[in-house]
């Protein structure tokens, strides 16, 4: 598994799902998918990981401040350049 990438673990992760949810295996084969799913889903993480990692070095400033920005898909506009949203209540 060293030539894994984050796209072809994300696809045989939706496999191995998909596998699960369809159910008629035996216990040991879903236990085994089980297993496979959790390693490709903390690869996954940790991928994710570093590629946050990468962003908030990106997101220094020149005076080597890191700015903090809200990243998502879904955040089309939504924020008024607040510095912080303050979710962690």
């Amino acid at each position: 598994m060293t030539n894994l990438t984050f796209e072809k673990a994300l696809a045989e992760l939706e496999a191995i799902v998909g596998k699960l949810e369809k159910g008629g295996l035996s216990l040991n084969e879903s236990l085994a998918l089980f297993e496979k799913g959790v390693k490709m889903s903390r690869f996954l993480k940790s991928e994710l990981d570093k590629a946050e990692r990468k962003v908030e070095i990106l997101l220094k400033d020149e005076k080597g401040n890191l700015r903090t920005e809200e990243f998502g898909a879904d955040e089309a506009g939504a924020g008024d350049d607040k510095e912080d949203e303050g979710g962690d209540a």
